[in-house]
């Protein structure tokens, strides 16, 4: 159902399975990835800009969502 169907949304999923160490976090939650980061690696990569303009806003608001609810799940999203 998710796999990519395409060379670049392969690309795509391989950049954001590089992404876990670029997380932008505040106290409590995460709210992002570190965009610049993730542009630089995925450039380097050889993933079309247009591509990662077009998908990686999507897919970081829906690892947004799932990692605060784990968050919430597992702690009650408190932090240290």
């Amino acid at each position: 159902m998710n796999r990519p169907r395409t060379q670049e949304g392969w690309q795509v999923r391989d950049l954001v399975s590089r992404l876990g160490g670029q997380l932008r976090i505040a106290p409590g939650a995460v709210i992002g990835w570190d965009m610049s980061a993730a542009l630089a690696l995925g450039q380097a990569l050889g993933v079309p800009p247009i591509v990662m303009a077009e998908l990686l806003p999507g897919i970081e608001a829906v690892m947004v969502l799932k990692l605060n609810e784990q968050m919430e799940a597992t702690d009650g999203g408190k932090t240290g």
